[in-house]
């Protein structure tokens, strides 16, 4: 038997996908989480075997960051990430956090249990367009913004001034544009508005 637990903000998408596995008699629904921290305290309480994972839950964590977070546990369960989104930045940032396989969620029923029987096992899960579109990356490196770059991109995007970003994160501003320089360098651009361009582009901002 195969214990599951589901993760997504929408409750329509995990009734339809209870009733999916239901089906098989070899998979069994122990839990549903509706936040990225309820699915870590589940994952940690009921020991599933498979945690199927959204990656947007409209709230400051994603399912990125609880796939990390329940990797990190004891006898941590695989991560099988079951998505909308298919953007490089989204497929790496899941496979980065320690996501076993990555779905969409208009996959046919017959592969999405594969992947479970498959992440299941400690077997790698990508869907075939995925997979490529990951070697493609990997053979092809881009720039990867650190953490904080990031999150300084995000709120340039947002529109902030340098001083609000650095009253915000609690830094100089001095180091508000030491991250911008690098930013700027890793992505080959030369202005703030060529830059949230870019990364949205790589998928690393919305």
């Amino acid at each position: 038997m195969i214990r599951i637990v589901l993760a997504d903000d929408h409750p329509v998408v995990r009734a339809g996908i209870r009733a999916l596995l239901e089906g098989d008699p070899e998979l069994e629904i122990v839990g549903e989480a509706a936040t990225p921290d309820e699915a870590v305290a589940l994952a940690a309480a009921d020991r599933p075997d498979v945690v199927l994972m959204d990656l947007q839950f409209g709230q400051d964590q994603t399912g990125a960051d609880a796939t990390r977070r329940i990797r990190a546990l004891a006898g941590a369960p695989a991560v099988l990430v079951l998505t909308n989104y298919d953007t490089d930045g989204d497929i790496l940032g899941a496979v980065e956090a320690g996501a076993s396989g990555y779905l969409l969620k208009d996959a046919p029923p017959a592969e999405l249990i594969a992947a479970i029987r498959a992440a299941a096992a400690g077997e790698s899960a990508l869907a075939p367009a995925i997979a490529g579109r990951l070697l493609a990356r990997i053979r092809t490196p881009q720039a990867s913004l650190s953490a904080r770059e990031t999150e300084v991109l995000r709120l340039v995007a947002d529109g902030e001034s340098n001083s609000a970003i650095a009253a915000r994160l609690h830094i100089s501003d001095a180091t508000v544009k030491s991250h911008l320089v690098h930013i700027f360098s890793k992505l080959g651009v030369s202005s703030r508005t060529a830059a949230v361009a870019a990364a949205r582009d790589l998928g690393v901002l919305r």
